[in-house]
């Protein structure tokens, strides 16, 4: 009790305060709070492979390292598992469905029959899009050349696949991303991007992965929907490495807090609640439900 008060001051002292506020027109408002309807658009870009350590002060990531510390660091950020797939799972549904590995959505065995979180932002009138650098036509639930279907989770959800026109307008090439970035209205309020196997740094150095990044997020940031709306920017990982599981997240756009970062343990359960708290959505599962909300990363 003696630290909160001299941390806030006397009781009478606060009352006076508050009720001057009152009496101003004014209105207290704690840092960082995610509202209903606050967030506009939302693009999570997902990099891969790489602990935090390998990439947080790295020399040869300098674009992300600028760009989180302009903007919002959330330096205690943790994947759920490993390998790959169960991740991007774990983000867009809010489990892993049973899966634990990288398998093929052709199987039956991998198929993640389960609700996400495009089914959330279909119901709540809102639009979604996934785009896949490398993918050389929509809705391809094979790899192909340097596409890799285990980094596009919603080729593995039958609500999605099992509508073929549903699939082929909403699961599209990366190259799709330009045409949409033309306006606010055309960008979808929700965009997933992953990046090919080079440009992702799956199986390209770090220096490619963010050169990509610097050419690719610029575009983003200088879109009409992030600078004539209230969008958030995430830049993740779906993994790390065997010995942290501990990746870098920064949250960047006018949504996001600047020169901030925080140290609470996130998971990618906690950016799926992030989403829905912003949008007014319920939890898809008891992970998101119950994951810490990354609010304080916001504005």
């Amino acid at each position: 009790m003696g630290d909160a008060v001299r941390r806030v001051g006397s009781p009478s002292l606060a009352i006076v305060l508050a009720l001057g506020l009152l009496l101003a027109g004014c209105t207290l408002s704690p840092p960082g709070p995610a509202r209903a309807g606050t967030i506009d658009h939302v693009v999570i870009i997902v990099m891969e492979n790489k602990a935090a350590s390998r990439i947080l002060g790295a020399d040869d990531a300098p674009y992300l390292n600028s760009l989180a510390k302009d903007h919002a660091l959330a330096a205690n950020y943790h994947a759920i598992t490993r390998p790959s797939l169960p991740n991007y799972i774990a983000l867009t549904s809010g489990s892993t469905a049973g899966i634990t590995s990288n398998c093929e959505p052709k199987a039956v065995s991998c198929q993640a029959d389960v609700r996400t979180i495009a089914d959330e932002i279909t119901t709540s009138g809102r639009e979604w899009r996934m785009y896949a650098e490398g993918m050389p036509g929509p809705c391809l639930a094979e790899d192909s050349g340097r596409y890799s279907v285990k980094h596009n989770p919603f080729m593995y959800y039958p609500s999605v696949t099992e509508d073929r026109a549903l699939c082929a307008d909403h699961v599209v090439p990366l190259s799709w991303l330009d045409e949409d970035l033309k306006s606010a209205r055309s960008l979808p309020d929700y965009v997933f991007i992953t990046p090919d196997m080079c440009s992702g740094t799956h199986d390209c150095p770090v220096r490619t992965g963010d050169d990509w990044l610097s050419r690719q997020v610029p575009k983003i940031l200088a879109s009409p929907a992030f600078t004539t709306k209230n969008s958030l920017l995430v830049v993740t990982f779906d993994e790390g490495s065997r010995g942290s599981n501990r990746v870098a997240a920064v949250f960047a756009g006018p949504a996001a807090r600047k020169g901030y970062i925080s140290n609470t343990r996130y998971t990618h359960y906690s950016l799926l609640r992030t989403i829905e708290d912003a949008w007014g959505l319920d939890p898809l599962t008891e992970n998101d439900r119950n994951a810490a909300s990354m609010a304080e990363l916001l504005k």
